[in-house]
């Protein structure tokens, strides 16, 4: 069986990494070609035809500036794509350039499965008719896209969330508070893993710490971005500390966490960490989100859950006056056991781990039926 992958993004490469080596315990005959970066190398055992490092264009002006680049890699993945004449074409996450190569499967006959959906819930809704006509299959991470997708005709099944191996299957450090010098209760701060980010979320949540003086704050520093980097762009707070590549031990130590709206989001609830949800960006970059996102909540647990379970602080919002007494309730009491109420209705309604290996089990079955 010959199986065309094109993922992009480091998330994106880690996810069809997963699958890969799952379709290869169920099938050691498998042939891979594919479009990502270097866990999917190991896990086919070969070089891609383009690694992630030579498309990776990040920002508006970024993708601007190298339109002829990125219309001749579209090109060049389509050809291949012909020329090879895979039994299924495997598309991960990365819409914008993943729904142009289904087109392509679906125009040439190829049987094409999309794992990880485009949010078109959240906008573009015209991605799900996209989704209906140029696939065969779709393998949702998210439990409320069965929902979403099905008026439009989309063959969609939700095979449980990537989150759920890593969270479940993480072992503490049982040495880690003491290491960093968070014996007793405290605040994790999570601020995003990209510079733009850093530098909008962090001060507003190390300005909320500052009304803690007897509580340390530990903030987690993205993989990019050492220890040194945050202390030279936001000092040394007293009783703040970063703590570099550790959010797991982190989220599961914290009494409460102030957490930039993401992944993170989802991982601290699954970790029954309880939260308040904050982002900030630059004026333009919202008005231009609320101009275009069709999508009451921005944390995906609020959306899973579909109602306010974890509060969202947001833009001008994300201020200490009203980050204090939202994270001084959630310290101790009845609003913190509401929460924790809510995260453990969420367990059951995301499932099981082994979201990789149903994901495999799916696509073997579809191909043999």
């Amino acid at each position: 069986m010959r199986i065309y992958v094109v993922a992009g993004e480091a998330s994106g490469d880690l996810q069809a990494a997963a699958v890969m080596q799952e379709l290869k315990s169920l099938d050691p005959g498998i042939e891979f070609r594919f479009w990502g970066g270097d866990r999917m190398a190991a896990a086919a055992g070969k070089q891609p035809v383009v690694h992630n490092r030579e498309r990776a264009f990040m920002g508006l002006w970024e993708v601007l500036k190298n339109l002829g680049r990125i219309r001749r890699y579209l090109k060049q993945c389509e050809d291949d794509i012909l020329a090879w004449k895979p039994d299924v074409l495997l598309l991960v996450d990365y819409p914008g350039f993943n729904l142009r190569m289904a087109a392509v499967g679906k125009k040439a006959g190829i049987r094409t499965i999309y794992f990880i959906a485009p949010k078109a819930w959240a906008w573009k809704k015209k991605r799900a008719a996209k989704l209906a006509a140029q696939t065969d299959l779709v393998l949702s991470i998210l439990p409320f896209e069965a929902e979403f997708f099905q008026p439009w005709g989309v063959n969609l099944k939700y095979i449980g969330n990537p989150l759920l191996d890593a969270v479940r299957g993480f072992q503490p450090d049982p040495s880690f508070r003491a290491a960093h010098g968070l014996e007793s209760d405290f605040l994790a701060l999570l601020p995003g893993s990209r510079e733009q980010e850093i530098v909008r979320i962090l001060p507003g949540m190390l300005a909320t710490a500052a009304r803690f003086p007897g509580i340390r704050a530990a903030v987690a520093c993205a993989p990019d971005f050492p220890p040194e980097w945050y202390a030279e762009r936001f000092g040394n707070p007293d009783n703040v500390f970063f703590v570099p590549s550790a959010s797991y031990d982190l989220l599961a130590t914290a009494r409460v966490a102030l957490v930039a709206s993401g992944t993170a989001t989802l991982e601290a609830a699954l970790f029954h960490c309880p939260q308040v949800v904050c982002y900030a960006t630059s004026k333009l970059t919202y008005y231009a989100a609320r101009a275009v996102l069709k999508i009451r909540f921005i944390s995906l647990v609020n959306l899973i859950m579909d109602r306010a379970v974890v509060p969202e602080q947001i833009q001008d919002n994300m201020h200490p006056d009203r980050l204090e007494p939202l994270l001084r309730g959630l310290w101790e009491g009845a609003e913190r056991e509401r929460m924790l109420s809510a995260y453990r209705e969420l367990d059951t309604r995301m499932g099981e781990p082994g979201a990789a290996k149903r994901a495999a089990i799916e696509i073997i079955q579809y191909l043999r039926a």
